[in-house]
């Protein structure tokens, strides 16, 4: 497996990186988190700090659905608990402090969230537990529009920044955001100039970009899949180093625009999670990473695998953490 440094920027590069039932027990519940040697886990809830429909929510729900269906667990409740680009929730992980029947889905976003927001929740309060994928972002504009190829619309954005809005899922600092900006970079607009519009999670986003709030978007390539397969939407390029498979979309390289850009996803627990406890987490994602359901599942969403676990994940958020500040400064917006 290759793993790479999704948050490096060099010459405007930057290469980062289902529905299902609740009905969960409560934390105090003798059963939560048994161990996986055991039998199936039970009472585990997975907290996604952003809405219903947000890619986050997408990959816990995708997550629970691959373990459930290779019966590592019993039936898991996802809940979400959005605000603040992720912050809310990962304020609500920190105060669940000792419990061990919960994890929080997150990514890049929350990294770049918690130093905009400037929120007293950090990531290092957390346990990190695995980062499971990485995605490509996609440039896609509503049905109908009149930027039907990147030229079009890198040529309108060029001549008049504010007037040509861009729409996201993330907060400065996520991915949704810092596409938009390295993108404006490789192409000639100040991103200073940009008239970026934050959207709170992808379903949000998705909404705003079929009633042309905006004129063009950046978001994950598996919240506008099936749109774009629809027709609702086009994708315009993606931001991967290659194609993505089963995305009728070439990437900005081969467009000529000089840059990649991957988002990443990952697990983590709270604080005062017992080795133990991290350890039968680690094992749970580690046998669902193996198994059929999840290798479909990938294959499915278009993303790519990027498991790490543990100390090897922790070491890579540190390096997150440091990375989202040097290239908000880079770019002149910290």
């Amino acid at each position: 497996m290759r793993v790479r440094t999704p948050l490096k920027v060099t010459s405007a590069v930057l290469t980062a990186g289902l529905a299902l039932s609740a009905c969960g027990v409560s934390s105090d519940d003798s059963t939560a988190g048994d161990a996986t040697a055991s039998g199936p886990v039970k009472g585990l809830r997975i907290l996604v700090p952003n809405s219903p429909g947000s890619g986050y929510d997408v990959t816990a729900r995708a997550a629970a659905k691959a373990m459930q269906d290779a019966k590592l667990t019993e039936t898991i409740e996802v809940f979400n608990s959005a605000g603040a680009g992720g912050t809310v929730g990962l304020q609500r992980l920190v105060n669940e402090k000792g419990q061990d029947d919960i994890l929080m889905q997150m990514g890049l976003g929350v990294v770049g969230a918690v130093y905009t927001n400037k929120s007293q929740a950090t990531l290092n309060d957390t346990v990190p537990i695995a980062k499971l994928i990485e995605e490509s972002e996609a440039i896609v504009v509503p049905k109908g529009s009149p930027y039907d190829t990147l030229d079009k619309l890198i040529a309108a954005w060029k001549a008049d920044p504010g007037k040509v809005p861009v729409g996201g899922a993330s907060n400065a600092g996520g991915p949704d955001h810092l596409t938009p900006m390295l993108l404006a970079k490789a192409v000639g607009v100040t991103p200073k100039d940009v008239n970026y519009v934050a959207y709170d999670g992808g379903g949000e986003l998705l909404t705003g970009i079929l009633g042309k709030k905006v004129a063009f978007a950046a978001t994950g390539i598996s919240e506008v899949a099936e749109q774009a397969k629809d027709g609702e939407v086009k994708i315009l390029a993606v931001t991967s180093a290659d194609p993505v498979e089963g995305v009728d979309a070439p990437t900005l390289k081969s467009l000529g625009v000089d840059m990649e850009f991957t988002n990443w996803r990952g697990i983590v627990g709270p604080p005062g999670l017992s080795d133990e406890k991290k350890k039968q987490y680690v094992d749970l994602l580690t046998q669902m990473h193996a198994s059929e359901q999840w290798k479909q599942t990938l294959k499915t969403q278009g993303w790519t695998d990027s498991f790490q676990t543990g100390d090897e994940f922790k070491t890579f958020l540190t390096e997150q953490n440091d990375s989202v500040a040097g290239v908000l400064k880079d770019l002149g917006l910290a």
